[in-house]
């Protein structure tokens, strides 16, 4: 059997068996490598050359990680919250449930979203904001189901379709791993490409709406909420605010998500909103929230270096085509299928790519695929399963604040519909784009 194919699967039967997904990835690899004829010598050797592809990325998400924290510590996300629930308290006690409904969906949605890319502070303000608002949607008689679709769909459509903060690692993390298997892309493409896929999601969305537009009854019950110790003052506003804008034009302007995040923690160290002596541990535990990625990517790294160091992805490309006889529209179903199993085993999209961009790219070439199509194939194979995965951000995060009462079921009320309402469109609208599109 084909060391790849060999490799990929002692990987995937390892993670969804949670063992770690770092050690699923170095063991995968090294049998992959052993499997497709290198020496124990050089096998570990390839996969030491691999992890400098992966640090780049590992970086940014430290750095974004302490930005993230540094952020929630001045004061502003909880801020944005009590606004969103005086509005949400104020509707909430109107005549009108459709207008009051309307006001909490589009809030929470707004949110999720800037959550990824305008304030990065990821699932960090989960917690925050739904506990308090659950009384309202229980009042009002809201599926929590439909409250999880609308979170996991901020959580995941922005990074896969906006290049800023999230978006932005994610985009370099495609780019670069198509680059690495053999094909040079623009950044600049990457929006382009995966504009329908992104529209799969807001049909989901629109659908999980729908459907889930009957009163589901919960029982009222008390929630104990932290007391909130963050100082706000208008010159932490300010200079927070700044700290945003600056992190995001200078990411801009010099490409790099790492200048970026550096600049905006910067800015808060300079003006004094981010304290000298709380520096340090802030930033720390910023780190040490996306260091488990981190790690994930820059092993992924090494198995992908590993794997093509067998030279068995040529091999496999071959044996697929031959297989497959020419059909390029049932090999691009499967990639997005196989995408799809790799990120519901792990639970991680940025993980992903490098996972599946060595095998991928060869064959999509071969395919004949332009390059906006192979751009569209990975970025959506990737992003596949994030929704629905019970070990993704995605849907823990969404778990975590509904089910603060005991009446949200992880798997049944949060991964199922989004795996649901948002991987089945991603598969269509994804494997449209790639076949009539793009």
């Amino acid at each position: 059997m084909n060391s790849v194919i060999i490799a990929v699967v002692v990987m995937l039967v390892l993670s969804l068996l949670r063992v770690n997904v770092v050690l699923s990835l170095v063991i995968g690899g090294v049998i992959g490598g052993l499997t497709g004829g290198l020496s124990i010598t050089e096998t570990i050797a390839a996969f030491n050359d691999g992890l400098g592809g992966g640090a780049q990325v590992a970086l940014s998400y430290g750095l974004l990680g302490g930005f993230a924290v540094a952020i929630s510590k001045t004061g502003i996300p909880d801020l944005l919250i009590k606004g969103v629930l005086k509005i949400v308290r104020t509707k909430g006690d109107s005549e009108n449930k459709a207008l009051a409904k309307a006001v909490i969906f589009f809030f929470i949605l707004l949110m999720a979203i800037f959550s990824q890319n305008l304030i990065p502070i990821h699932i960090a303000f989960i917690p925050l904001l739904i506990p308090p608002i659950l009384k309202i949607l229980n009042h009002f008689e809201v599926d929590r189901r439909l409250i999880a679709c609308i979170l996991t769909f901020g959580l995941v459509m922005p990074y896969m379709f906006l290049p800023y903060g999230f978006g932005a690692i994610y985009r370099d993390i495609v780019a670069t791993q198509i680059g690495l298997s053999g094909l040079e892309i623009a950044g600049s493409d990457f929006t382009k490409a995966m504009a329908i896929p992104a529209l799969g999601m807001i049909f989901g969305l629109g659908l999980a709406m729908f459907l889930y537009r009957k009163p589901r009854k919960y029982t009222q019950k008390d929630i104990k909420q932290e007391a909130n110790q963050v100082i706000v003052s208008k010159k932490n506003i300010l200079f927070t605010i700044l700290s945003l804008i600056g992190a995001v034009v200078i990411q801009i302007y010099t490409d790099s998500m790492i200048i970026g995040a550096l600049s905006g923690i910067l800015i808060l160290y300079i003006t004094g909103t981010l304290k000298w002596k709380e520096a340090d541990v802030i930033l720390s535990d910023g780190m040490r929230m996306m260091a488990f990625v981190g790690f994930v990517i820059i092993s992924a790294n090494g198995f992908s270096s590993v794997i093509n160091a067998t030279g068995d992805v040529e091999s496999l490309v071959e044996e697929t085509l031959s297989i497959l006889n020419g059909n390029v529209s049932l090999a691009v179903l499967l990639m997005l299928i196989i995408g799809l199993i790799i990120t519901m085993g792990i639970g991680s999209s940025f993980a992903t790519i490098p996972i599946i961009a060595a095998i991928f790219v060869p064959l999509s070439l071969e395919l004949g695929l332009s390059t906006l199509a192979i751009i569209c194939l990975i970025g959506t194979a990737g992003a596949l399963g994030d929704a629905g995965s019970p070990a993704s951000d995605s849907t823990l995060g969404p778990t975590a604040g509904l089910n603060v009462d005991g009446q949200h079921n992880h798997i049944w009320d949060t991964c199922v519909p989004t795996f649901i309402f948002y991987n089945i469109p991603l598969v269509i609208f994804g494997w449209i784009a790639v076949m009539f599109v793009l």
